[in-house]
């Protein structure tokens, strides 16, 4: 019983080190943001960088600038439309568009531009 505590125990640590190891290798390069007005109030983010671990890291990257661009704007928040994403040789890309309003949306994926800006900030992420 004590042996299987003990293996359990370095299979921990083990998995611990590579979480760790995971985290501490991740390196990214933010190389850039295209802003277009299309319409108004509706906007489109091309974003490109490597190093990411996901897509999750690209659509951070794109909302950051969006949050970034409302404020510029004089608005506070922003609401997700669509993003089409694309990984190709370690580089990825997306094409991100958002609704930016002086009010909360509607909607389910609506951001507040200051809080995500701040986020940003703390996690690295340049905006616009």
């Amino acid at each position: 019983m004590i042996r299987i505590a003990l293996i359990s125990l370095i299979a921990l640590a083990a998995c611990d080190q590579q979480a760790s190891d995971t985290v501490t290798r991740f390196s990214p390069d933010y190389q850039g943001v295209e802003t277009s007005l299309l319409d108004g109030d509706l906007v489109q983010f091309d974003v490109t960088m490597t190093g990411a671990r996901s897509e999750r890291d690209v659509d951070a990257y794109a909302e950051c600038a969006a949050a970034q661009y409302a404020l510029i704007r004089g608005y506070g928040f922003a609401r997700h439309l669509r993003t089409n994403m694309n990984e190709k040789g370690g580089v990825w890309s997306a094409d991100a568009v958002y609704t930016i309003s002086s009010s909360l949306p509607r909607g389910l994926d609506t951001i507040d531009a200051e809080v995500v800006v701040a986020n940003c900030a703390e996690n690295g992420i340049p905006t616009v």
